[in-house]
């Protein structure tokens, strides 16, 4: 399109129209022929009645013929109908496929501004929920053709049989659609409303299952839960509304005479279902903003040894802001410079890296990149999947490559630890690692790419001292010696090293230089430094003052770390969450395969659904208020083709009685069409919320492995489709299946009693029906539910693709992700595409075997002696059979429509009783309301396992914490400290032992009793949408920002660097004011002087509570009342820090030292 109309942004109606336009003119074609010989039947029946009347004059020839008209133009509209109907079908699925896969490279390239603009929520419900309407519109595209043929053919039969009779029908006609439109308006601005809450709920909803363990380690989960119900309220209220108006609509619809609803439909179809898909289309149309590939210019030359250069440089995040987010940014960077950035939290350190990225709008200057350029962001981003993949990240494995990659992140021991070495499968967002596993992998990807530009960001922040030291010197001045590297830091001693070191501050690059000069220059950056030397001296004068050794022997120390097994047994777990351990059974899987029931529909499946609301006492009335709206209707045309004169010789007064009762019997069936249409919509929507709260509920009680496993598509799957289906559909299609069955018996019961013989084909007819339908359902049953599952999968890797889309723009991986998309949009179609084609093959079958029971039905009437029959009511007979094959195959197709849609609610079902967690509050052992007012910790004998047939991860644990002291716990990575905290907050339950705080046993209290009264900060900080607030050293950060606390925060808090959403947990902690505070690594994202202050803020602020802090930087730890050191699951080490340090071979002293080591010879590293 771009090409030809040579436009940036060419109209997406236009392109639609381009793709589809030769399929929609053959589908047309069909159509009007299908709707064309359908008005055949009608046009032959008055000669029919006449043939009957008149059948000694006439020989049974011309009777024949008449039959034979019948059933050839018949056989022509159904042949027609079920290929348009296909070809319609064909038309939406590549419409689709089209649209999906255009979204998602739409989401590839937005912009970091409109992507805060729009949630992952609103695009995949786009993906999901509006791309379906557009499919489906393609098939009511076709009434528009049919609708002027089908109005001038009935018009014309009409005036043949009425004369200016038919020109009241046409006014009548006319007024009800008049009075219908005012209704599909009101209609459709239910829809945008209902459209707009259900992305309100499933934007709180994905944010919800995303930061699942934050809620729970809160207790903020029940406030969530009344949060979601809130949203679903709204949206509740408008769907009431909906289906209120669509009662009346069905009222309205059934109740004019029965030619005329034909056209209402239409009217009310063409107005309806467009809207909504203009809406999608609309919206697809505005998802424009992309990111412009003219910020940065990539520069193929190899003369120049420049690989990066920024001249006069202005970025923003936001397009069109005044205030730039970066300013006056020059920089040059040759080949092979190592250059470090650092600076405090929020001065601008990830956006500079987004600036040589393209990440951000460019408002002045050039951006030059000479050569190929790998990233590795803050927040390590991992696929689904094993680990080689997510380093190999779509090159070619060449195992030599590979093994040095692997060698110099550190991931060898990893790998041995887990059972499938690194084809380990990976839990989604990377759940199942510890932060700094999925670090290292991530690096791995990196150095694996052998790009000529690195771009790191803050690569050592998630790992220990030891491995931080490993990393730095094999991968960054080992493997990668040779390239670019530029690399955010906030630990101090690895700056020394760089070639060129920047020191941000509030968006400008305050200092450039070696760490020499900059020392020298006094302007701030030893403010860094300063905070990392007085943290350094701390160690060291706890180190010297416990223990007089002196400090010479510095070469054999490195022994220690040479062979660090022999005092650290490596840990058989090195896994944060420890998921995938030895899952030898199922080979290194975590997420396992979707489940979907196999073989029919359960029984329990619809009696629970139609049970779930006043025990199903509504559908009953249900079924009768539709069949006496049955015998009502045929009644009325029963008493029309009795009561009307065959002569012409009938006084008036006699048909002014028969209008009278027709229309007597016509209002009383229409009223039973209002109860019915009530009733309908409201069992419907009042069983759709009963199930809805019951899967939220159990979704969000269940047990924190639950989530660990399950990826958030699946869940956000049935809270999106399928629920929709729920609350539109579902009760519809039931209803229908019931309805058209009655309607079927009702037509049976006219013709069997004007001409009995029929049932002697009826019933041999009928018997090979259902074994057709016997024979189609189980393959579409599976089809169905094999389409459904394969949705999940585009969704999920749409969300991951966009979380990580900077990633992939990095590597240049756009083409290979886009392709991974269609590839999966395929799998999805195929069952969908079979689906539909078994659902045609049945309904043909279906319609020529119909066919012939009218044809042999007319045969019949022809052949019988005269004076048997009514030649009226034979006429009524007739009228009837015209629609028989459509009714019969409506019972079916509802029936098989009505089980694929019951598949939503079996897939809600299989989440509404999943095992919840333990009891929120149990009355009868509250705590008292000061519990804990020492804050007393005592283990006994506590025995962890994460699965029964995992090992345990903390083995026979016994020590307490005594009440406001501070405790430390350290350990190698996978030694088991964050599973302790995990304890202390019942996100595991324990094996054996129990947790004793000031003298209540945790396990015997309620869960929301528990969490309410800890603190915590977790080592991933996560932030909700809403506003910020302050207490936390964010003051000058905000107050400069024109809403000051109101201050938005999107979606993850992406608009936080990673650093100030850390210090948001902290103010959190300080405001809940409670007796025990948990830190999880709770610094390891900012800076030395920041961390400092924080350290500061925690001994002022908590002094008399406990406080237990995790951490990789040992100072953080060293000035605590007592330390625990774990190793391998098991207590190593627990004194206060000075004891442990008069052992010269304990492991904290070994730690120390490699902390000071390490500290002091990158100060002393020659320049490279």
């Amino acid at each position: 399109m771009k090409e030809r109309d040579r436009t940036q942004n060419p109209s997406i109606y236009k392109a639609i129209y381009i793709i589809s336009r030769k399929k929609a003119a053959i589908n047309a074609l069909f159509a009007i022929t299908s709707a064309a010989t359908s008005y055949v039947g009608p046009y032959l029946i008055n000669d029919f009645v006449s043939f009957l009347n008149e059948k000694k004059s006439r020989s049974l020839q011309s009777g024949y013929l008449l039959a034979l008209g019948f059933l050839g133009a018949k056989l022509v509209e159904t042949i027609a109908q079920r290929q348009w109907i296909f070809g319609a079908r064909q038309l939406g699925l590549r419409l689709r496929a089209a649209l999906v896969s255009h979204i998602y490279k739409k989401g590839l390239i937005l912009s970091s501004h409109s992507r805060q603009s729009r949630t992952s929520g609103e695009i995949i419900n786009i993906m999901s929920v509006d791309v379906q309407r557009i499919t489906d519109f393609i098939w009511y595209l076709n009434t528009i053709w049919m609708l002027p043929v089908q109005i001038s053919l009935a018009i014309y039969i009409l005036h043949m049989n009425l004369g200016p009779g038919a020109y009241l029908a046409l006014a009548a006609t006319l007024t009800v659609m008049a009075g219908n439109i005012p209704l599909t308006r009101l209609q459709k601005g239910y829809q945008t409303h209902i459209m707009e809450a259900k992305d309100e709920r499933m934007k709180a909803m994905s944010e919800v299952l995303r930061n699942m363990k934050t809620l729970k380690l809160q207790a903020w989960d029940s406030h969530y839960l009344l949060k979601l119900i809130s949203f679903r309220k709204i949206e509740n209220s408008w769907l009431w509304k909906s289906l209120r108006l669509l009662a009346l609509t069905a009222f309205i619809f059934w109740g004019s005479p029965t030619f005329i609803s034909v056209i209402t439909f239409g009217g009310c179809v063409l107005m309806g279902i467009p809207l909504t898909a203009g809406r999608v289309l609309s919206a697809l149309a505005t998802f424009q903003e992309e990111i412009r590939s003219d910020a940065i210019e990539f520069v193929q030359n190899n003369d120049t040894d420049l690989h990066v250069e920024i001249d006069g440089g202005k970025f923003s995040w936001e397009t069109g802001s005044s205030n730039p987010t970066l300013d006056h940014i020059n920089l040059k960077v040759t080949k092979g410079m190592k250059v470090a950035i650092c600076g405090t939290v929020g001065s601008g350190k990830s956006s500079l890296l987004s600036c040589i990225l393209g990440e951000m709008q460019k408002m002045s200057g050039t951006v030059k990149i000479n050569g190929s350029k790998a990233y590795g962001p803050q927040s390590p981003w991992i696929l689904t999947g094993n680990i080689r993949e997510n380093i190999l990240f779509g090159e070619v494995y060449d195992s030599l490559k590979y093994d040095k990659t692997v060698e110099a992140c550190a991931l060898v021991k990893d790998f041995e630890l887990f059972a499938a070495g690194d084809l380990t499968e990976i839990g989604e967002r990377g759940i199942n690692m510890s932060g700094g596993q999925k670090q290292r992998i991530q690096i791995a990807r990196a150095v694996y790419q052998d790009a000529d530009i690195y771009l790191l960001h803050d690569p050592f922040s998630a790992v220990d001292a030891h491995t931080g030291t490993e990393l730095f010197q094999d991968c960054l001045m080992g493997i990668l010696m040779d390239k670019t590297i530029i690399y955010v830091t906030h630990q101090v001693e690895f700056l020394p090293a760089a070639d060129l070191i920047l020191l941000m501050q509030n968006g400008k690059i305050a200092q450039a230089g070696t760490f020499d000069e900059l020392l020298k220059q006094n302007i701030g950056f030893e403010v860094l430094v300063g905070a990392h030397s007085q943290a350094l001296e701390s160690v060291l004068t706890v180190e010297s003052s416990s223990r007089t050794s002196e400090y010479a022997p510095v070469e054999n120390e490195t022994d220690a770390e040479t062979n660090p097994n022999q005092d650290f047994p490596h840990t058989k777990q090195d896994l944060k969450h420890n998921l995938c351990v030895e899952i030898t059974e199922k080979e290194g899987r975590l997420v396992q395969d979707e489940e979907r029931e196999k073989g029919s529909i359960g029984k329990e499946v619809y009696m629970s659904y139609l049970t779930t609301v006043k025990r199903g006492a509504l559908f009953p009335i249900i079924l009768l208020a539709q069949s006496s709206f049955q015998v009502l209707q045929i009644a009325s045309n029963y008493w029309m083709a009795w009561a009307c004169p065959t002569g012409e010789d009938k006084p008036m007064t006699r048909i002014h009685f028969m209008l009278l009762v027709y229309t007597l019997l016509a209002v009383g069936s229409s009223l039973c069409v209002l109860v019915r249409a009530s009733l309908v919509a409201t069992a419907g929507l009042l069983t759709a919320e009963k199930l809805f709260s019951n899967m939220l509920n159990s979704v969000l009680r269940a047990p924190m492995a639950f989530f660990d496993s399950t990826p958030t598509g699946r869940i956000l799957n049935r809270a999106s489709t399928d629920q929709s289906v729920l609350d539109l559909e579902m009760v519809y299609k039931l209803a229908s299946c019931a309805f058209s069955i009655i309607q079927l018996l009702g037509t049976i019961a006219v013709m069997s009693q004007v001409a009995w013989e029929v049932f002697v084909i009826f019933i041999p007819v009928t018997a090979i029906c259902i074994w057709y339908q016997q024979y189609y359902i189980p393959t579409a049953r599976e089809l169905a539910r094999l389409a459904g599952i394969q949705r999940a999968p585009i969704l999920h890797h749409f969300a991951e693709s966009l979380s990580g889309a900077a990633t992939i723009r990095a590597f240049g991986q756009r083409e290979r992700f886009s392709n991974a998309n269609l590839y999966l949009i395929d799998n999805h179609s195929r069952p969908w595409f079979h689906n539909v084609a078994a659902m045609e093959w049945l309904s043909f079958r279906l319609n020529q075997l119909a066919n012939f029971i009218f044809a042999f039905s007319l045969v019949l009437l022809v052949t019988l002696p005269e004076g048997i029959i009514n030649p009226s009511i034979a006429g009524l007979a007739v009228t009837y059979g015209i629609n028989l094959n459509i009714l019969q195959a409506s019972v079916i197709w509802n029936m098989c429509n009505a089980e694929n849609k019951m598949i939503s609610v079996e897939r809600i079902l299989q989440y509404s009783n999943l095992a919840s967690e333990a009891p929120l509050v149990i009355e009868d052992s509250r705590p008292p309301a000061n519990w804990p007012e020492i804050g007393n910790i005592r283990f006994s004998n506590l025995q962890i396992r994460y699965a029964e047939h995992l090992p345990s991860v903390l083995k026979n644990i016994t020590c307490t914490f005594p009440g406001r002291k501070k405790v430390g716990v350290v350990g190698r990575t996978g030694s088991g400290k964050s599973t302790l905290i995990q304890a202390i907050f019942r996100i595991v339950e324990p094996r054996e032992g129990s947790i004793i705080i000031d003298d209540i046993d945790i396990s015997k209290i309620g869960l929301h009793d528990l969490r309410s009264r800890l603190s915590i900060i977790p080592q991933d900080p996560t932030m909700f949408e809403g506003t910020a607030l302050d207490k936390c050293q964010l003051g000058g950060i905000i107050r400069p920002k024109p809403e000051k606390l109101e201050s938005t925060v999107v979606e993850n808090g992406e608009n936080w660097s990673v650093g100030q959403r850390q210090l948001f947990c902290l103010g959190r902690a300080l405001l809940k004011k409670s007796s025990i505070l948990v830190l999880d690594e709770a610094t390891a994202s900012v800076d030395s002087a920041t961390d400092g202050v924080i350290q500061k803020i925690i001994r002022q602020e908590f002094k008399d509570r406990t406080v237990v802090t995790i951490a990789h930087r040992i100072h953080t730890v060293i000035d605590s009342d007592l330390v625990l050191v774990l190793s391998d699951g098991r207590i190593a080490e627990y004194d206060s820090p000075a004891k442990l340090l008069e052992r010269e071979n304990s492991f904290f002293s070994k730690l120390i030292k490699e902390y000071s080591i390490r500290s002091h010879s990158f100060n002393n590293i020659p320049k490279l």
